[in-house]
């Protein structure tokens, strides 16, 4: 099944990169840091706000990285906490 499953997610991936209906998705990531297009989608995934990452600091730094106010990027510290939180690799962020 493993050959199968291979396969499938290929197929997916591949789908996802070509269809009409991700074309705007997918030139918004390409635009965005990457660490900051992972939050975005753990948010979304999770349903979270800018009010329940306590790890970012206050509602109005989360917004400042999420929009790149003022250049704010995600530091080492919010990368490892965010990792832990949600149980991924670091390199995930990078």
């Amino acid at each position: 099944n493993k050959f199968l499953i291979e396969i499938l997610s290929l197929s997916i991936e591949r789908w996802e990169e070509q269809a009409d209906e991700f074309a705007e998705f997918n030139a918004a990531i390409a635009e965005m840091d990457s660490g900051i297009a992972v939050l975005k989608t753990l948010m979304s995934q999770y349903r979270l706000g800018v009010a329940d990452l306590p790890e970012l600091g206050s509602k109005s730094n989360v917004s400042k990285l999420l929009n790149a106010v003022e250049g704010k990027k995600l530091n080492r510290h919010h990368i490892e906490a965010l990792s832990q939180r949600f149980g991924v690799p670091v390199s995930l962020f990078f």
